[in-house]
């Protein structure tokens, strides 16, 4: 599964490679719904609710005119996402599949200022968020699916009549420009869904975005393979370490879009433990909220990403701008590896009565707690068997505890993993 140098790949900007935590935001017309429609409940994901129960444009236009987002706020989300729960870019869906634009588009109306009564620009809301505490803002744009333009391709419905020229030069093409132009850096353009788009067409739109913003990265699911970074399938983390940039969409429940009845959700530390995981194979977690149709974000949604929070809070420096860890020849159900030059953290998730990583066959110069600087005894030696082992001794209150990092400093720049003998 390690892709190989010449076909990985390579955004070339290190904020993206030391991310590594992203906040993806679904919110739209389709929050209004929270997945039921008179009546009918949609078992899919609730942002697809239109497509699914093929309601049709002109009865879910209506949706607009109830769209007050009394309970909104851009700059909370943003100040909570950077200051509580320790992410470093936002993803927000300017434009999903649904057609409705949440800025103040020129060339449709059908868009968040003019066609509903919260008649404010979303996304200058968030880009003025971004700038004020130092997140990197980044746009969602559904550049094939359009399922209110009758032009823009619908997953599962008959295209086959549809004049897609027509549509990327009246819709996606000029919306795009607005948002280039108007909305400060981009730091990544988000695209989706790419249906059956030629290379030709999703070429044409990675020029036009480099044209107006040459470090905007593109996202891998512009279609064709010719997106900057792997985009995985959500919810979907690579078994094995990973060459190059590549990012996990995902969600805290099952749903992206608000779902009312979703209650099934993730525990915070299986969140930590998948992030840890992500991070270890080299990639980037971008985890979704879908606030409400008020634009109240759900509460458990905030609990979870408070307590992960502040776990990545006090021990950044074990998770942001580390590069990913090689293959360790054993399965830590305790523990999850990441690291840096010359340093090697373990993440211990369980509680331990002291830290043995066999085959591991480093000199090693020092350990410390990562949260406060705690210096810890250390040593590798050889055991009666002849393989390698670091080992690193732990205070009582350590002994009994779960939910820390400690770092283990190395003579050698990477840490060296010893293959398993019989």
């Amino acid at each position: 599964m390690e892709r190989k140098e010449e076909s990985m790949k390579d955004t070339r900007q290190k904020w993206f490679k030391d991310a590594k935590y992203g906040l993806f935001i679904h919110w739209g017309l389709y929050s209004l719904l929270g997945g039921e429609h008179k009546g009918q409940k949609t078992e899919h994901i609730a942002e697809w609710i239109m497509n699914y129960l093929d309601i049709p444009a002109e009865e879910y236009r209506e949706l607009a005119k109830s769209f007050r987002g009394e309970n909104f706020s851009a700059e909370d989300i943003v100040r909570r996402a950077k200051e509580e729960w320790g992410m470093q870019y936002l993803v927000f869906t300017s434009k999903h599949h649904e057609g409705f634009a949440m800025w103040d588009s020129k060339c449709s109306d059908y868009n968040v200022v003019k066609a509903s009564p919260y008649g404010k620009d979303v996304l200058k809301e968030f880009q003025l968020a971004c700038r004020k505490y130092g997140m990197k803002f980044c746009l969602y744009y559904s550049q094939a699916q359009d399922w209110d333009d009758p032009d823009g391709y619908a997953y599962g419905k008959d295209n086959s009549h549809k004049n897609f020229r027509k549509y990327m030069d009246n819709k996606c093409i000029p919306q795009l420009k607005e948002l280039l132009t108007e909305y400060g850096e981009i730091s990544i353009l988000w695209f989706d869904t790419p249906m059956d788009m030629k290379e030709e067409e999703s070429r044409e739109l990675i020029e036009l975005v480099k044209s107006y913003q040459p470090a905007c990265i593109i996202s891998g699911r512009i279609g064709n393979g010719l997106g900057e970074y792997l985009s995985t399938g959500d919810n979907f983390i690579p078994r094995l370490t990973y060459e190059g940039d590549w990012e996990v969409p995902a969600t805290l429940n099952d749903t992206w879009g608000f779902n009312k009845d979703d209650e099934n959700w993730k525990e915070p530390d299986d969140i930590l433990r998948l992030l840890l995981k992500i991070v270890s194979r080299g990639g980037n977690y971008l985890l979704n909220i879908g606030p409400d149709g008020t634009g109240k974000v759900p509460e458990r949604s905030c609990e979870i990403l408070s307590e992960v929070g502040k776990y990545v809070r006090e021990n950044a420096e074990a998770i942001f701008g580390t590069k990913r860890v090689d293959l360790y020849p054993y399965d830590l159900e305790w523990a999850q590896l990441t690291r840096k030059d010359h340093k090697l953290y373990v993440h211990v998730l369980r509680p331990q009565m002291r830290i043995e990583l066999l085959n591991v066959a480093n000199r090693v110069k020092g350990a410390y707690l990562v949260r406060d600087g705690q210096k810890l005894v250390c040593r590798a030696r050889k055991i009666c068997e002849g393989d390698s082992m670091v080992e690193v001794d732990l205070p009582a209150d350590l002994k009994r505890g779960r939910k820390y990092a400690v770092c283990i400093e190395l003579e050698e720049e990477e840490p060296i993993f010893e293959p398993i003998r019989g």
